[in-house]
C-alpha cells in the first residue's frame, strides 16, 4: 500500500488576502518612521549619502577643514607666509575659481537670510546639495542651512598653509598631524567673501563645467 499526501493548496482569493496585508503592514512602519526616516531609509538602500549624527564632533571634522585650507591654497596660488603685511587675494582673479570650486570643508556662515531661525549659524560643511549646507557647528550639532534666500560668508587664508616644500605635481595635498593643535581658517590672517546663495543653487560637479555669466540680481 503506497500513501500519497495532498497537500492542500492556497487559493488565489488568500494569497491576495496576505499580499495585502504585507503591503499595509509595510505602510503603517514607513508611517511610524515620518518624512526624515523614510528618506535616510531609502538613502541607506540605494547606497546614497547618509550620515550618522552620534559623529557630529567638530574636532572630527577639523582634519577636513585643515585639507580645504589647503586645497585653497593651491588652487588660488597663494604665496608662503612673511613677516611682511598681508594683502588680501584680488577679487578678479579668484571669483571665477572659487565659483568652480569644492566647499566641503570649509567653514559657512549665514550673514543674511529671511529666515530669522538660522541666522548667525556657522559651521564646517561635510555636505553640499543643490540647494542646501550641512554643516557641524562648534556645539557638535548638524545643521541644514538653504541657499535660497541667504547669503553666506566664508573665509579664505592670505598665505598658503602648505609647506614651501610641496610640489602640487608631485602628488596630493599632504595629511595634517594628528599631533599637532589644528586651527581654523579664522585664527590666521584671512579674507572674508559672501556668497550669495540664490545664485548658488548648483551641486558642485555641475558647478565644475558650467560657465557663468557676470549679472546684477537683486538679493534678499
Amino acid at each position: 500500500m503506497l500513501m500519497l499526501e495532498n497537500v492542500a493548496k492556497d487559493s488565489r482569493l488568500k494569497k491576495e488576502r496576505d499580499a495585502k496585508k504585507a503591503k499595509a503592514r509595510a505602510a503603517k512602519e514607513r508611517k511610524k518612521l515620518g518624512v526624515l526616516g523614510r528618506r535616510q531609509g531609502t538613502a541607506r538602500q540605494l547606497g546614497l549619502w547618509g550620515f550618522d549624527e552620534s559623529q557630529a564632533k567638530f574636532a572630527l571634522f577639523l582634519p577636513l577643514h585643515h585639507l580645504w585650507m589647503g586645497y585653497m591654497s593651491e588652487l588660488l596660488n597663494l604665496p608662503q607666509r612673511t613677516d611682511g603685511t598681508p594683502r588680501a587675494p584680488s577679487g578678479v582673479a579668484i571669483h571665477p575659481k572659487l565659483l568652480k570650486a569644492d566647499f566641503h570643508g570649509s567653514i559657512m556662515t549665514v550673514h543674511q537670510t529671511k529666515n530669522v531661525a538660522i541666522l548667525g549659524i556657522s559651521g564646517i560643511v561635510i555636505h553640499e546639495t543643490e540647494g542646501t549646507f550641512k554643516v557641524v557647528t562648534k556645539e557638535n550639532k548638524v545643521k541644514v542651512l538653504p541657499k535660497q534666500n541667504s547669503i553666506f560668508s566664508f573665509a579664505v587664508p592670505v598665505f598658503s598653509t602648505l609647506p614651501a616644500t610641496h610640489d602640487t605635481r608631485s602628488g596630493p595635498l599632504p595629511l595634517p598631524d594628528p599631533s599637532d593643535s589644528l586651527q581654523t581658517v579664522l585664527d590666521s590672517p584671512h579674507a572674508r567673501l559672501e556668497l550669495h546663495g540664490n545664485q548658488f543653487c548648483f551641486r558642485s560637479a555641475d558647478r565644475a563645467g558650467r560657465k557663468f555669466k557676470a549679472k546684477e540680481s537683486i538679493e534678499l
